[in-house]
């Protein structure tokens, strides 16, 4: 018999989402509430008049956080790591060859 341990997302005594870890439980526990506070707000604009889609917007804004924050100035991208960079980063990690030190 194996155990399991699992953790369970409860809004509102409903059951919204049950994860292996508590990390991810945690983490969409945080999505879920930043969805809460972003609902008034969109809301307010008036753009959305069927409350299902408004609360889809909302968990899609919570969700892209990080592509919020940097559309809005308040985060800068990350940068992308290039091919060449990779390759310079792998030869510098590498142990110089016998030959290569002889002629130094």
């Amino acid at each position: 018999m194996a155990v399991v341990t699992q953790y369970v997302v409860i809004r509102d005594g409903a059951e919204k989402m049950t994860f292996t870890s508590k990390a991810e439980a945690d983490a969409h526990d945080k999505i879920l509430d930043m969805a809460e506070a972003l609902n008034p707000l969109i809301k307010s604009s008036e753009l959305f008049t069927d409350e299902q889609q408004l609360e889809d917007m909302a968990l899609f804004l919570a969700k892209e956080r990080e592509n919020v924050l940097i559309a809005l100035g308040a985060k800068k991208p990350k940068k992308p790591k290039t091919e060449k960079a990779l390759t310079e980063k792998a030869e510098v990690s590498k142990p110089a060859d016998k030959e290569s030190t002889k002629a130094a």
